[in-house]
């Protein structure tokens, strides 16, 4: 990324106010319909199923950095959102994750009697 930055993208550039960070070979910036189609071919060689978007892999990046441990705000800041609600969709995630791993933990019908009196030796 700091070797495209510095070498790659000041040759590409022909108009210094374009903000966008990846550019086409014609110096502006990408149509994330075009984006997605490419996404959405490499998952297609990759044997990926779903749908590829550009929408898809920001939603990706940002779930992926919440369960490494980011904090929400910083995500939020990242992907540009005014209200924090916007970005607090991405915890639903690890909320799901949490009644996987507590469904995985716990037998079918709960806890033996005999575990759910006893106390945890301290």
């Amino acid at each position: 990324m700091e070797k495209y930055l510095a070498e790659v993208r000041p040759r590409l550039c022909l108009d210094t106010r374009v903000a966008a960070v990846f550019l086409t070979g014609c110096g502006g910036p990408f149509n994330p319909d075009v984006l997605s189609r490419l996404v959405s071919a490499f998952m297609e060689k990759a044997g990926l199923s779903g749908k590829g978007s550009c929408h898809m892999l920001r939603h990706t990046c940002a779930t992926h950095m919440l369960e490494g441990g980011a904090d929400i705000r910083f995500i939020q800041q990242l992907l540009g959102h005014e209200k924090l609600e916007t970005t607090a969709i991405y915890t639903e995630v690890n909320i799901r994750q949490l009644q996987d791993v507590h469904a995985a933990a716990i037998p079918p019908g709960g806890l033996p009697p005999a575990t759910k009196s006893s106390k945890l030796p301290l």
